[in-house]
């Protein structure tokens, strides 16, 4: 059996036994701040199972969450660039993440709701991270569309995400 990967510094870390019930039990609710909570640590559980892959889309519905900024949970997990950035950096040559770059160009280019405009622009921040993490990540060049600038992303980033998201994600973007 594979070792289990190190624990990402910028994730939970995961009670024994999580799988998809974690967050199967939300089907029905508001995905809201246990919602959140649940996705970064179900997160942690498959990025240490060697399941990168999975971890990234669990952290792309924990950026769907439906959140105002003043939940707790966030003065300690705040919105997850930090995470998204060290697991991509971090991921084993021999562990399947598929190329992040084009699944966030296409996840931003296709978002629909609820809360498009937030969600689309924090897919393009995962994007303009995964493309200094990983310069050698090729876009998909049959996609054909407007890739933004970083200004561009900021910007949209302050109009639609959560007071200082824009702030935030900048800081990630800085120190990778």
């Amino acid at each position: 059996m594979p070792t289990a990967l190190p624990a990402c510094p910028h994730l939970p870390a995961a009670r024994p036994g999580l799988d998809w019930r974690t967050l199967h039990v939300h089907r029905e609710d508001v995905r809201g701040a246990e919602f959140y909570r649940d996705c970064l640590e179900y997160a942690q559980a498959l990025w240490q199972r060697r399941l990168a892959a999975r971890a990234l889309l669990c952290l792309d519905r924990a950026m769907g969450a439906d959140l105002d900024g003043t939940e707790p949970v966030l003065r300690d997990w705040p919105v997850p660039y930090a995470a998204m950035a060290w697991l991509i950096a971090h991921t084993p040559p021999d562990i399947f993440v598929g190329n992040p770059r084009v699944h966030f160009q296409h996840y931003a280019d296709r978002m629909n709701e609820p809360r498009r405009e937030q969600r689309r622009w924090r897919a393009w921040a995962c994007w303009a991270l995964t493309r200094a993490v990983r310069p050698d990540l090729a876009g998909d060049p049959k996609h054909r569309v407007q890739e933004p600038t970083r200004d561009e992303i900021a910007a949209q980033l302050q109009a639609h995400g959560l007071p200082g998201e824009a702030e935030l994600w900048r800081g990630v973007l800085t120190a990778v």
